[in-house]
């Protein structure tokens, strides 16, 4: 069964999607940008980092990385932040997107990325999941982990049968037990850790930690200057949340519900801070689309080395 804040989460991500359908292409002075449920605007807004900008942003929310990619694939969005995998499974399967800015967790923390199953579930490894099934978003964070935790068992892409949902529909198939299991991220994951799902996979080491700025090819053409501001303010914004721990726990909970404690160890694992796209950077990325190729999730051609551009 959905739970109330479930169906916040669903009908938030409609009204976003609604919103930026409305919102058409936007005018010359202003900039669309698209943040995910306690992400770029929560942090952005708290420290006061667009004050003095000579242009509007017009801020649209979503409740998972998929959609938003969408929406600047479609130039319903400018510009948003998401993990290395929903990216480049969206630029590799077509969509005209490049990454502008890179971000890197501040630590390697263990669970902020996991396969999890509930706490009575018989399951105590990967290997036990076989013919299992799995709940995550299509392109997600949590479908690239699946795929590589796969990988680095050497079993199969098929040993397990993944079920594509949103977070919040995945969450409600593991609470009637129509999965078996969900590949998850924070907050969700954390989410899931309260509740008393138990983490069988921890995927710490499993992916590179490596979050990209991601941006619609005609607003780079087009927005080139706004982006490059907005991005120098957002890496000012990611310094302050990261020395303002207790104020961005405290925006964390409001605007995901998670209790005070649980927001503030959030607030801890997920510091981070911008730093450049490097050629070591862009080719740690090729194995991500390796990866996802290997399974047969991606089809096309396109080369990660196009997938970057400095603005």
């Amino acid at each position: 069964m959905l739970t109330r804040r479930d169906m916040l989460a669903l009908s938030g991500a409609s009204l976003a999607l609604a919103a930026c359908g409305q919102a058409g292409q936007g005018g010359a002075d202003v900039l669309r940008v698209g943040s995910q449920r306690g992400g770029t605007k929560a942090f952005v807004t708290a420290a006061n980092a667009l004050d003095g900008a000579g242009y509007a942003v017009e801020w649209s929310e979503f409740p998972a990385a998929q959609p938003l990619l969408e929406a600047i694939g479609s130039g319903a969005v400018d510009v948003g932040l998401t993990g290395d995998a929903p990216f480049l499974f969206a630029y590799a399967s077509g969509s005209p997107i490049k990454a502008v800015q890179a971000q890197m967790v501040l630590k390697r923390p263990a669970k902020v990325l996991g396969i999890v199953v509930p706490g009575a579930s018989p399951a105590q490894e990967l290997a036990d999941l076989k013919g299992k099934r799995i709940a995550t978003t299509r392109g997600s964070i949590g479908h690239y982990l699946i795929l590589s935790a796969l990988a680095a068992q050497k079993l199969p892409a098929d040993f397990a049968t993944i079920i594509y949902l949103s977070p919040s529909d995945a969450k409600a198939a593991l609470q009637t037990g129509a999965v078996d299991a969900w590949s998850i991220w924070i907050p969700y994951l954390t989410m899931a850790i309260a509740d008393g799902y138990r983490v069988l996979v921890d995927g710490q080491t499993l992916v590179s930690g490596a979050a990209f700025d991601v941006a619609s090819e005609k607003a780079i053409a087009g927005k080139r200057e706004m982006l490059k501001d907005f991005l120098a303010r957002e890496a000012r914004a990611l310094d302050w949340a990261a020395g303002h721990i207790d104020e961005t726990a405290a925006i964390l909970s409001r605007d995901t519900g998670l209790p005070p404690a649980i927001a503030h160890e959030l607030a801890v694992r997920n510091a981070r801070q911008s730093v450049p796209i490097t050629p070591t950077l862009v080719a740690e990325q090729q194995a991500v689309l390796d990866i996802f190729r290997a399974a047969g999730e991606i089809k096309g051609s396109r080369s990660v080395q196009d997938a970057f551009v400095t603005v």
